[in-house]
């Protein structure tokens, strides 16, 4: 009596291909209900026909994060994180990029194009000169007396 599965022909060949099995299914939900937002707000895949400027999708990122950041969960207009409006509003970037429909408004480029690797090299000094960091003072924490 065999006690292990024999192995499926399929799966050499699934083994090989996207393994969507890695993407968090709750996340994905989450993501679909902000698109679907946008396609009752918009019309579903207008970025599609219509195109997207790049600075706008990047605008509404950086504010969304910002309103996480800062305490605020949940966008109010919506209902739903602001994490998954972050999400679903780089997805129709990405796919505008994808199928050309992106307008690339984004600044010129800066002449340093290692400047983040040079910035990452500064924060190891710091961290060599201060070895040992102060508590970070979160949410929390707050008035916990730790960084006192």
């Amino acid at each position: 009596m065999t006690t292990t599965k024999q192995t499926n022909p399929k799966d050499g060949i699934g083994a090989t291909k996207s393994p969507l099995s890695v993407l968090p299914a709750q996340v994905l939900q989450e993501t679909a209900l902000a698109l679907y937002e946008g396609d009752r707000k918009y019309g579903r895949s207008n970025y599609r026909v219509a195109g997207v400027r790049a600075s706008i999708y990047y605008d509404a990122a950086m504010r969304h994060m910002m309103q996480f950041w800062e305490g605020e969960d949940i966008d109010v207009d919506s209902g739903i994180s602001h994490v998954t409006k972050t999400i679903a509003g780089l997805m129709v970037l990405r796919d505008a990029m994808l199928n050309d429909m992106c307008t690339d408004d984004r600044p010129p480029k800066v002449k340093n194009q290692n400047f983040m690797i040079e910035y990452n090299e500064k924060v190891k000094e710091i961290i060599k000169k201060y070895p040992v960091s102060k508590v970070a003072y979160t949410e929390l924490n707050k008035g916990s007396g730790i960084n006192e």
